[in-house]
């Protein structure tokens, strides 16, 4: 997986979120995909960027990649 195919599913999770969801969305979409930006070494920062959201975002993505190893995901 690329960091162009990330940021897609990502814009995808942050456009189809509940009303006042979308930082949710954030945060779920660092903890589903961490396993695979750890393994490839990408950046948050240009994940979000791909995705064409706000540069602050990425904070909340590190947050939910670090959250990824105290959730258990179905």
């Amino acid at each position: 997986m690329t960091e162009k195919e990330l940021g897609k599913i990502l814009k995808e999770m942050y456009d189809n979120a509940q009303e006042g969801y979308q930082t949710t969305n954030i945060l779920l979409f660092g903890v589903e995909y961490a396993p695979t930006i750890i393994e490839e070494k990408f950046k948050p920062t240009d994940i979000v960027r791909a995705a064409g959201l706000h540069p602050s975002f990425s904070i909340e993505l590190r947050k939910g990649i670090k959250l990824s190893k105290y959730v258990m995901t179905i």
